[in-house]
């Protein structure tokens, strides 16, 4: 476990739009994730982000996440 502060926040907006919120201040719902690309593999290959926001991630969602972790 980890505190937020050491983790990527990725929210779901009201328009369904799943972005990475690295002010953490970002409205929508969020969930959490460490800043490790094997972390962003471990939640697409258990489907963790799915769970969190209570629907189907397409895969260019992962890529553009994936993407976006490696630029920090």
């Amino acid at each position: 476990m980890k505190s937020k502060k050491e983790m990527i926040r990725i929210i779901r907006t009201k328009e369904d739009e799943i972005l990475l919120d690295t002010t953490g201040k970002k409205n929508g719902r969020g969930a959490y994730i460490c800043p490790d690309p094997e972390c962003l593999k471990k939640a697409v290959k258990n489907k963790g982000l799915e769970r969190s926001f209570k629907q189907a991630v397409p895969a260019e969602v992962y890529e553009t996440l994936k993407e976006e972790m490696e630029k920090l």
